[in-house]
């Protein structure tokens, strides 16, 4: 209902950027300038500065954003009124999650809930940790689940679900009949990592840290990008590493792998990330309670 020339100039207004705005849209990029001139024309004055291949706010732009901001926020807020006298749950929603969470929890957190909501369509979009709250940043999502901390203090960050790390190697590697192993004995072998900007990554790199007997620097034999792949290699004794205890159920029933206790445990919360919005629709607040039911019924 809301002016598209509007919604297409406040997302451009938001991201500084027609490129990042197109994405988000799912537009092209000439489609993204067209809207904005449209409004320009309509206006009669510009609403951006172009230069040096970034864009600026105009002092119009200022004011047509403050506008458009209070324009949404009441529009949202009336669709949310007359859905509460329906009764009436619908709409769509842009989810992203860090690799472990969207490969091992979401499907049937997600399943559930579209059970349940047949009317809510959900987009999903799969990242690193660190990509994921880039996304809930700029508002490309309306919602992230992370295995990281946050550092944006900006954002609304609620813990929902706690996740062991396990070691694990292969079935007759020399530390497969142990119990516990401390990331120091790990520390003795070639180690396989996720890359850069994955939770996983950056907890046991916090986790090392704080262990006073690990002098030793990681010797990372390989860097993948997900579970799966590591899994595999430990699998084929190119190494040893640590990963979710969510992502290798199968693995320990067929007998693949073999998961150590780490001493001192390692675990980590998946978190809900969002943005500080006044106000939200509703089909948002029906999934993240619905989430936060779930995670409390498969907490460890």
């Amino acid at each position: 209902m809301a002016d598209r020339r509007l919604q297409v100039f406040h997302t451009v207004a938001r991201l500084l950027s027609f490129t990042k705005a197109a994405e988000v849209l799912h537009m092209t990029q000439p489609a993204v300038t067209f809207q904005v001139r449209q409004l320009e024309e309509h206006f009669n004055t510009r609403l951006f500065d172009r230069t040096h291949n970034r864009i600026s706010l105009t002092d119009a732009g200022k004011t047509v954003f403050a506008s458009a901001d209070r324009i949404f926020e009441l529009y949202s807020e009336m669709e949310n009124a007359v859905r509460e006298i329906t009764g009436e749950i619908s709409g769509a929603l842009a989810i992203g999650a860090s690799t472990t969470i969207a490969e091992y929890m979401l499907p049937t957190l997600l399943g559930d809930f579209k059970e349940r909501y047949p009317d809510v369509t959900i987009h999903l979009k799969v990242s690193n940790s660190d990509g994921i709250v880039s996304m809930v940043e700029n508002n490309a999502i309306d919602l992230g689940v992370v295995e990281a901390p946050v550092g944006n203090k900006n954002l609304v960050v609620e813990h929902c679900k706690r996740d062991q790390l396990f070691a694990i190697v292969p079935p007759g590697h020399p530390l497969a009949g142990s119990e516990m192993v401390t990331f120091e004995q790990l520390l003795e072998y070639p180690f396989i990592c996720r890359e850069e900007g994955s939770g996983t990554r950056e907890v046991i790199n916090d986790y090392l840290n704080l262990q006073h007997d690990c002098h030793s620097v990681l010797k990372v034999s390989m860097e993948l990008g997900s579970p799966e792949a590591v899994k595999g290699a430990v699998e084929a004794g190119m190494g040893v590493s640590v990963v979710s205890g969510a992502t290798i159920q199968k693995e320990l029933k067929l007998g693949t792998l073999v998961a150590l206790n780490l001493d001192p445990p390692l675990n980590r919360p998946f978190s809900f990330v969002h943005q500080k919005q006044k106000f939200r629709l509703r089909v948002m607040e029906e999934l993240l309670e619905f989430a936060r039911a779930y995670c409390r019924e498969h907490d460890d």
